[in-house]
């Protein structure tokens, strides 16, 4: 069949453990890598404690340490220690931090064409850049995968995005997957594997790939996938491991369930303007608008040339003065290779804060704007409040748009800055030998030497709470009523207050839908049992599971939306809280804040996907239905993925 010739249908079809490759139905597939870090890495340890693990039986797991590496007290310092004694124990490798963000460090010296990647972080899907079948999922999934467990998905469309011609000057990777964003918004991927191919892709190296591919998750993608080519086998060899290359690409059959093209010579610079990665225009749409903060870093534009290109751009001029400058590397062999290469010293004269390696800003650890200051970014993501400031304006741009707006301090399209200072593009190159250490890397201990290992626990690391088993009938308030597109960091916040307290739930739980309504953990004292209803796309964002697990620890026991975002609705699954969706989209417009709703024969889930929700404040009833496969439903049963374990075990 044309889909198993496309590359996305090759690397599942390799991977494939249970289930048919047929879109909708639930696969179970191989799991070679897994992915954690430090915001949902301490949950996965915890987990695996609780699954009683002896050794990691996947191919190769990292831990990386990238997130909450401010350390205003002992939280985050504690957490990396349990981390790190974790990895010894558990047989990880340890990445500490400094080292850099996951994504672009796991592509360094990690990721290996044709390989599964599972990690606990939305954005893992950057690992397709080299030809990787790379999902983000919850903590959870990735700590059974670890444990040897297949990583339970519904199968994806395939996706063929053909991309034709070059860029112009001034134009970047950012702004093809900006492009893709105008297009689609932040819900055109879900379900949905996107498979780039074409002509169009000599243009671009690995690490654009890897900008466009991370993005995939504002996109609600299940992954992306890139072909591995001459590209990826130059950038393999520039990190020392061209041994690790395969040349994988689409048959000549292959065909896709969803085909799109996009000419990349007409894409021009494109920001998305607050507070959505999908609302895209031109920067020429905005230009003018003024800019007190702009930062070059993250996950989305993690490359050397996303840095040198900055650092040409600015080189011999000043930033303007309302502007503060911050650049994050992203690993540490990146901050090497701009000090060797003179880059570094050219952001510096211009004006830049330059700090530590790692997400920082991205996930609202430390660069918080001033309220009513737009802050310009090359971060993936600028929800409502994620930058650490209440009431932010985040706009997401490319390094060049980036650059150029941070000498003129105003929203500036690079194309016109650069034809009114008579300025060329840069074209800047990668070394073709990268700096990179595997020493700053600590390997897993030996089998019977990590047997002997204590876990390292400090006071802030709590166990993980008992649930119980999801009753037959469900009756209670309304606690919150959202709209569409209700992110994770809505649910649980990020951020330097909130997420020092990621390995301690009953504390996390305090955060708990404040930035939507800062009463509801105190209402939900008194509402132990509650419902929450909401709009399209509930839970889009980050993979953090700790937005289930809180919401259950509160007493939320279903979620009755228009349609929920993957990662979430899984998570919600493996803590026991029951995703239904509205069977007439329209009833989520008649439920209020406060009504009392009740579903009863929810123990025969197994035998039927419709329910009747009564609304006993409004004596109305709704029809609604779920998409659980009989795995999940057995899981939610039991109240959730562990409850279900541990009573297997006993």
């Amino acid at each position: 069949m044309g889909r198993e010739q496309t590359l996305a249908g090759r690397l599942l079809a390799e991977h494939l453990v249970a289930g048919r490759l047929e879109p909708g139905t639930e696969i179970g597939l191989r799991v070679d890598q897994t992915l954690t870090q430090d915001a949902t890495g301490t949950l996965v340890m915890q987990e695996l404690e609780a699954l009683g693990l002896d050794r990691a039986r996947t191919e190769l797991s990292v831990q990386y340490v990238d997130h909450n590496l401010l350390q205003a007290d002992e939280k985050n310092a504690e957490d990396h220690d349990y981390l790190r004694s974790a990895c010894r124990r558990f047989g990880l490798w340890f990445s500490k931090p400094g080292n850099g963000v996951s994504h672009p460090t796991h592509m360094e010296r990690f990721g290996v064409p044709g390989k599964s990647l599972a990690g606990s972080d939305s954005h893992t899907c950057a690992a397709g850049a080299l030809g990787m079948l790379a999902v983000g999922v919850g903590g959870l999934e990735v700590a059974l995968a670890i444990a040897g467990e297949p990583l339970y998905l519904r199968m994806p469309e395939i996706w063929g995005v053909r991309l034709d011609n070059e860029l112009p000057p001034w134009v970047s990777a950012k702004d093809v997957v900006l492009e893709m964003l105008r297009r689609h918004g932040v819900s055109g991927g879900r379900h949905r594997i996107i498979e780039y191919h074409g002509p169009g892709l000599a243009c671009l190296s690995a690490m654009d790939r890897h900008v466009i591919a991370n993005m995939g998750a504002e996109l609600g993608a299940t992954a992306t996938v890139f072909p591995a080519d001459e590209a990826i086998r130059a950038f393999l060899r520039a990190e020392g491991r061209e041994h690790d290359f395969r040349d994988l690409r689409a048959g000549r059959d292959a065909s896709y369930d969803i085909e799109e093209e996009i000419d990349l010579s007409t894409v021009e610079p494109l920001v998305a303007k607050p507070s959505s990665p999908g609302n895209v225009v031109p920067v020429r749409e905005a230009s003018g608008t003024p800019v007190g903060q702009v930062v070059i870093g993250s996950s989305a534009n993690p490359g050397f040339r996303d840095f040198a290109v900055a650092a040409a751009t600015v080189r011999g001029r000043q930033t303007a003065d309302s502007v503060s400058f911050d650049v994050n590397p992203t690993s540490r062999q990146i901050l090497v290779e701009l000090a060797r290469s003179g880059h570094l010293t050219d952001l510096v004269a211009a004006g830049a804060r330059v700090h530590q390696a790692g997400c920082l800003g991205c996930i609202g650890m430390g660069q918080a704007p001033a309220p009513g200051t737009n802050s310009l970014r090359t971060f993936p993501r600028n929800f409502p409040g994620r930058s650490g400031t209440a009431d932010d304006s985040v706009w997401l741009c490319s390094p060049e748009t980036a650059a150029v707006s941070a000498l003129t301090g105003v929203l500036t399209d690079p194309r016109d800055y650069a034809a009114e200072h008579h300025l060329a593009h840069p074209r800047v190159t990668a070394p073709a030998r990268s700096a990179a250490d595997p020493r700053v890397f600590a390997a897993p201990l030996p089998e019977d030497e990590a047997l002997r290992e204590e876990l390292v626990k400090g006071p802030n690391v709590a166990g993980l709470p008992d649930f119980d088993p999801l009753p037959d009938e469900i009756e209670g308030p309304v606690l919150l009523k959202a709209g569409d597109d209700v992110s994770t960091d809505e649910i649980s916040p990020a951020g330097a207050r909130a997420l020092p307290y990621r390995s301690n739930i009953p504390k996390l739980a305090e955060f708990t839908f404040t930035r939507i309504d800062e009463d509801y953990p105190k209402r939900a004292a008194d509402s132990p049992v509650h419902f929450v209803a909401a709009g399209e796309n509930y839970g889009q964002g980050s993979s953090r599971e700790h937005a289930a697990i809180t919401a259950r620890y509160l007493g939320l026991r279903v979620v009755l939306a228009r349609s929920f975002a993957r990662i979430h609705w899984q998570n919600l699954v493996n803590f026991g809280v029951l995703p239904l969706e509205f069977a007439d989209p329209d009833d989520s417009e008649k439920v209020r804040r406060d009504d009392v709703l009740c579903v009863s024969g929810l123990h025969r889930l197994a035998e039927t996907a419709e329910f009747t929700v009564r609304n006993q404040t409004r004596n109305e009833e709704y029809r609604a239905k779920h998409q659980l496969s009989p795995r999940q439903v057995d899981v939610l049963l039991a109240g959730g993925r562990i409850p279900q374990l541990a009573r297997a075990l006993h």
